[in-house]
């Protein structure tokens, strides 16, 4: 199917999405529930929730989100939604991140959380809900750029779809960003403190006063600070975060992607111009979606959005698997 035709296709499987709208909330469709999921990352403990359809799996989806993310905010609500649709999709908390095990806490690692959703494909391909069935992999903003990794390195997952992906660029980030040199160098520092004497500089991961924040900006204060506020996530981002992330170069890993791959995005979310580029790199099969957002976080838990989204996905893959 060229992409122009997959372009087609995914549009009108939209039109499902939003028919399953009503007053603006999404309809309850019956799922089996969500079960608790635990396994282990790197020697520690991955809590996790395992949301099932109310009959046979149709696949088995991971799911990796945002910068500080916890399983109860957007992973989650994807998870449930494509639950809805015929798939058991697992959200869970990262390592160092809410119910999970690890130290530093709050530590943003990329490389750590490609482990962590590798860890987790084969936790899926072991439990006896998903033993034997193919696994697919989802990835919500940065948490796209983590999967576009483990997807191109790790044979096991059949298809990606990204969803307001955030696929960085290091070369442009160091073009953009005067004072990265300065704020990796101080990641590194608190890393070496870190491992010094056990002791982690943290600072708020959102903020509306400006000043030492991870993520300065109002949307993100608005919905982790009162939309998606949950006792599980807490408000921290870890100093030494910086030596990893802001090196990070997600769309490196485009062209070694030899699986189907959908990306979902807007002009109004964050870099529309790297999703474009990212997928240009793709070298296998791709299609695109193209939605209409207030903002990037919008994607995150606006229920037509979702709804939109995860319709798509699921067309995407039941497209790519038999």
């Amino acid at each position: 199917m060229s992409l122009s035709s997959r372009r087609t296709f995914l549009q009108l499987a939209t039109v499902g999405g939003l028919m399953m709208m009503q007053g603006g909330t999404a309809r309850a469709s019956q799922t089996g529930g969500s079960v608790p999921f635990r396994f282990r990352s790197g020697g520690d403990p991955v809590i996790g929730a395992l949301h099932l359809p109310a009959g046979q799996p149709k696949a088995a989806v991971v799911l990796c989100g945002a910068w500080t993310a916890v399983k109860e905010q957007a992973a989650g609500l994807y998870a449930r939604a494509l639950a809805e649709r015929g798939y058991a999709a697992l959200a869970f908390d990262h390592r160092y991140f809410g119910e999970s095990g690890g130290n530093p806490r709050q530590l943003e690692s990329p490389q750590a959380k490609v482990e962590d959703v590798r860890s987790a494909v084969t936790a899926l391909l072991a439990h006896q809900a998903t033993r034997g069935l193919p696994v697919m992999g989802v990835g919500l903003c940065a948490g796209g750029g983590y999967m576009a990794k483990a997807v191109a390195q790790d044979d096991r997952i059949r298809a990606f779809a990204g969803v307001a992906g955030a696929y960085s660029d290091a070369a442009e980030l160091r073009a953009r960003m005067p004072d990265l040199d300065r704020l990796i160098a101080r990641g590194v520092a608190a890393r070496e403190r870190f491992e010094r004497t056990g002791t982690s500089e943290t600072i708020p991961a959102v903020g509306l006063s400006g000043g030492d924040v991870a993520m300065p900006f109002a949307e993100a204060h608005d919905y982790y600070g009162r939309r998606a506020a949950h006792s599980n996530y807490v408000n921290g981002f870890a100093v030494q975060s910086y030596a990893e992330v802001l090196s990070w170069d997600a769309i490196g890993y485009a062209p070694a992607i030899r699986v189907p791959v959908l990306v979902v995005h807007s002009n109004q979310a964050a870099m529309p111009h790297l999703a474009r580029r990212f997928l240009a790199e793709v070298r296998g099969r791709k299609s695109e979606l193209w939605l209409t957002s207030t903002n990037h976080v919008d994607f995150y838990d606006n229920p037509k959005l979702i709804a939109a989204a995860a319709n798509a996905i699921a067309a995407h893959f039941s497209a790519s698997w038999p």
